[in-house]
């Protein structure tokens, strides 16, 4: 009964992700995820725990396969936003120097 019901919520997720994803304008979605990837920095504390926990071999492995890949969704997130924001920075007009 447990699998029907954690089934039926993964179902349900998809589906509420996927709606509101799709409801999203192409000019916002970069700015949303890259902040929600960045966020999602606590997804590192849970894989650290279950790295780290006194488990079977197995839970282990995947324990630190999640600290990489949440790692990794989190570098993104950061990069793209810094990358986003450098966007709308002025540019520095040259200097009286510079133009010698």
């Amino acid at each position: 009964m447990e699998a029907v019901f954690l089934s039926l919520v993964l179902m349900l997720s998809i589906f509420l992700g996927f709606e509101l994803i799709s409801k999203v304008p192409a000019t916002l979605h970069t700015p949303l995820m890259s902040g929600a990837n960045a966020i999602s920095g606590i997804t590192i504390v849970g894989a650290l725990l279950s790295a780290g926990a006194e488990n079977p071999l197995l839970a282990t492995v995947l324990g630190a396969g999640a600290v990489m890949f949440a790692s990794i969704n989190v570098v993104g997130g950061y990069l793209v936003t810094n990358r986003m924001l450098s966007m709308f920075k002025k540019k520095d007009s040259p200097s009286a120097e510079d133009k010698k």
